[in-house]
C-alpha cells in the first residue's frame, strides 16, 4: 500500500493534535481530582460524547466490524439490546447513587455500600479487565499498522507489530500523563467525529458497489441479514444462541453489567458539571449509539458481500501487504462466507492460523482495514486510516485512565499509603498511568490467539461485569444486602465463570485460552454463544450466593444507607425543569427510536 503526502499529513496532523491537548491542559492538573474527575466541571454534551467515545476503542470499531462479517446483522444486538437499555437505566436509575454519594470511583461506591473486602475484589478485577481491555485495542492497532504496511520500508518487517505496540503505547502515555481525564475526555469527543467523518463515506461507497441493502440480502444467507430471524433454536443463526441466551446473556446480564458498573464509562459521567448533567450524559449518548451499527457493523457486512471479481476504489482488487503474509483474496461462497476477508496469520511469527480441523481460519478484524484499502483513494484513505488510530486511541486511554484512577484511590491509597498528601496521589496517578501502559502492552500479545477480538472482550467482561452487577443490583434495590453476603457471592460468582468457561469450548476451538482448560463436558456453536452463558451462569450463582449470606448475616442501620440504596435515597429534584429537560423524557424519546429500529431490521 502506497500512501501519498496528504495521507500522512492528515495522520500526523491528528498526533500532533492528541499530543498537543495533552500539553495545553497540564497546567490545569493541579490536584488529584483534577487528574481523575476532570474537576466535576465539563458540560454535559461533552461528557456525553466522550462516555460513547470512551467505549469507542478497537472493541467498537474493529470488533464490531469483525462481528458483522462472521455473524452478520444480529451483531446490532450488541447495541439495540445490548448497550441502549442498559444506558437509559444508568441515567435514570443509578447516576444519582454515584454522583450524588461524590464517590470517586465505583470500587470505592462499593466501600460506602458494602465494607473494603468487596471493593478490594472489584478493584483488583477491574483493574486486571481495563488492563486486558487496553491491550486488545493496543494489539488491533498494530496488526493494523502491520498488515497495511504503513512502516514497511522505513522499519525491518519483522519488527512493524512489536514497534507499533510501542509507539501507540507512547503516544497515548503522553497525553494522559500530561493532561489526565479531562485530556482524555476533550481526545474523545475529538475521536468521535473522527470516526463518524471517517466511515460515513466508507458505508456510502461499500452500500454503492453491493448494490445497497438488497444487495447484500441476496449475496449473504439469510440468517445473515436478520437481526431477530433464527433465534428459537441456536442452530438456526450465525451466533449459535438461542433468544433465551441472548436476552439474558447479552441483553441484561452482560449488557447492564457493563454499564450500570463499568467504572471505565462511568467516570466520563461523574466528571460533568452537576447531577442532572451527569444523568443526561448516558441518555445523550445513546442517540447516536444507537445508530453506530450503521457505521461500524456494515463494514463488516459489505466486505463479505464483496466477491473477488469487484473492483475496489481504482478498480483493481484490493491487496494487503506481503509483509503479513497474508493469503490472497477467495472468492465468496455459501458455506463459508468472507469476501474479501484474508486468511488469519500470527502477527508475531508469521504463520498461517488453522482450526481443530486444518482448515484455514479468517481474520475477521481486518474487515474495516481492507475495506479502506478497497474503496477509499489517496486523501480520503488517510482520513479512514486517521479514523481507525482515533478508535484505537480512544479505547486505550479510556481504559488507561480508569485504571490510574481505580489503582490510585482504590488500591495504593486504601492499602498501601492511607496517609499520602493529594500532590503524592498525583504523582501516582502518573506512575499508575506508566504501570498501566507497560501491562497493556504484554495484553497485547495475549490477544493475538483470537480472530475477533469482541469474543476476547465479551469473555473478559463476562468473568467480571457479569457477577459484579448481581452485586449492585442487590446492593442498590436490596437493603437487606450485606457487606459479607456481597463479598462471598462476588467470589462464587467469578469461580462459576471461570469453572463454566474451564468446562466448555466453542466448535472448532482448540482447549486453553478460548475454554476447555479443565476438561470438556459441553461444545458451544460459537465464542460468543460460550460468552454468554458464562455470564448467565457467572450472573445466576453471584446472585443465589449473595441472598443465602445476606438473609443469615446482620444488615446495616438503615441510616448508614441514605444514599446507597433506592428505597432509602431522596429522589431528584426536578420541579425546576421543564417536562422536554427532564431525563425521563429523552429516556422515553430513545427507547421509542430503539422499538423502531428493532422493528424495521427483525
Amino acid at each position: 500500500m502506497n500512501l501519498s503526502i496528504i495521507d500522512w499529513l492528515i495522520m500526523l496532523v491528528y498526533f500532533a493534535f492528541v499530543l498537543g491537548i495533552g500539553f495545553a491542559l497540564k497546567r490545569y492538573m493541579r490536584t488529584s481530582n483534577d487528574f481523575f474527575l476532570a474537576g466535576r466541571s465539563i458540560p454535559a454534551w461533552v461528557c456525553g460524547l466522550a462516555f460513547i467515545s470512551a467505549n469507542l476503542g478497537a472493541q467498537e470499531v474493529i470488533g464490531m466490524g469483525a462481528s458483522g462479517a462472521k455473524y452478520g446483522i444480529v451483531t446490532s444486538q450488541f447495541y439495540w439490546i445490548g448497550a441502549i437499555p442498559a444506558m437509559v437505566f444508568v441515567g435514570v436509575f443509578m447516576m444519582p447513587f454515584y454522583y450524588g454519594s461524590k464517590a470517586r470511583s465505583v470500587p470505592e461506591y462499593l466501600r460506602m455500600r458494602f465494607d473494603e473486602k468487596t471493593r478490594a475484589v472489584n478493584a483488583f478485577t477491574f483493574a486486571i479487565m481495563t488492563v486486558f481491555s487496553s491491550g486488545i485495542s493496543m494489539y488491533a492497532m498494530a496488526l493494523l499498522i502491520q498488515t497495511l504496511g504503513l512502516l514497511h520500508g522505513i522499519i525491518p518487517d519483522q519488527y512493524i507489530f512489536h514497534v507499533s505496540v510501542v509507539m501507540s503505547a507512547v503516544i497515548v502515555l503522553g497525553y494522559i500523563f500530561l493532561g489526565g481525564l479531562t485530556s482524555a475526555i476533550y481526545n474523545e469527543v475529538l475521536q468521535f467525529f473522527l470516526i463518524v467523518a471517517g466511515f460515513t463515506p466508507l458505508v456510502w461507497i461499500g452500500l454503492k458497489n453491493v448494490g445497497g441493502w438488497d444487495g447484500i440480502k441476496k449475496t449473504l444467507p439469510g440468517a445473515m441479514t436478520h437481526s431477530w430471524k433464527g433465534m428459537a433454536h441456536a442452530s438456526t443463526n450465525t451466533l449459535g444462541v438461542e433468544w433465551i441466551g441472548l436476552a439474558m446473556g447479552l441483553g441484561f446480564v452482560l449488557s447492564f453489567g457493563y454499564w450500570c458498573t463499568d467504572f471505565l464509562v462511568i467516570q466520563r459521567a461523574m466528571a460533568a458539571d452537576s447531577e442532572v448533567s451527569a444523568r443526561r450524559v448516558p441518555l445523550i449518548a445513546a442517540v447516536p449509539k444507537m445508530f453506530f451499527p450503521f457505521l461500524v457493523i456494515l463494514p463488516g457486512l459489505i466486505a463479505i458481500s464483496v466477491t473477488s471479481r469487484m473492483p475496489g476504489a481504482g478498480g483493481a482488487p484490493v491487496a494487503v501487504h506481503s509483509s503479513a503474509n497474508v493469503h490472497g483474496v477467495v472468492p465468496l461462497d455459501d458455506s463459508h462466507p468472507h469476501g474479501i476477508i484474508p486468511q488469519k496469520v500470527n502477527p508475531v511469527t508469521g504463520q498461517a492460523v488453522l482450526d481443530n480441523n486444518g482448515n484455514p481460519v479468517y481474520d475477521y478484524d481486518l474487515a474495516i482495514p481492507v475495506m479502506l484499502l478497497h474503496f477509499f483513494p489517496t486523501g480520503i484513505l488517510g482520513l479512514g486510516l486517521t479514523a481507525l488510530l482515533a478508535s484505537f486511541m480512544s479505547g486505550m486511554a479510556g481504559n488507561v485512565t480508569a485504571f490510574n484512577t481505580v489503582w490510585t484511590y482504590d488500591i495504593y491509597q486504601a492499602y498501601i499509603n492511607k496517609k499520602g498528601t493529594d500532590a503524592h496521589y498525583l504523582w501516582m496517578g502518573r506512575m499508575a498511568t506508566i504501570g498501566g501502559v507497560i501491562l497493556s502492552i504484554g495484553a497485547a500479545y495475549a490477544a493475538t490467539s483470537f480472530n475477533n477480538i469482541m469474543d476476547a472482550l465479551q469473555l473478559i467482561f463476562s468473568l467480571v461485569n457479569a457477577p459484579l452487577f448481581a452485586t449492585f443490583l442487590l446492593g442498590m434495590f436490596w437493603k437487606r444486602t450485606t457487606g459479607h453476603g456481597a463479598f462471598v457471592g462476588l467470589l462464587a460468582g467469578t469461580g462459576a465463570a471461570l469453572v463454566h468457561h474451564g468446562l466448555t469450548l466453542p466448535a472448532d476451538a482448540i482447549a486453553g485460552i478460548h475454554g476447555g482448560w479443565i476438561t470438556i463436558v459441553h461444545r458451544y456453536p460459537s465464542d460468543m454463544a460460550q460468552n454468554f452463558w458464562t455470564a448467565i451462569f457467572a450472573f445466576s450463582v453471584n446472585f443465589i450466593v449473595t441472598v443465602l449470606v445476606s438473609l443469615v448475616t446482620e444488615p446495616r442501620k438503615e441510616s448508614e444507607l441514605v444514599g446507597l440504596v433506592y428505597s432509602l435515597t431522596p429522589k431528584p429534584v426536578e420541579s425546576h425543569l421543564s417536562w422536554w429537560q427532564k431525563p425521563a423524557t429523552l429516556a422515553i424519546a430513545v427507547l421509542v427510536l430503539l422499538v423502531a429500529l428493532n422493528l424495521v431490521f427483525a
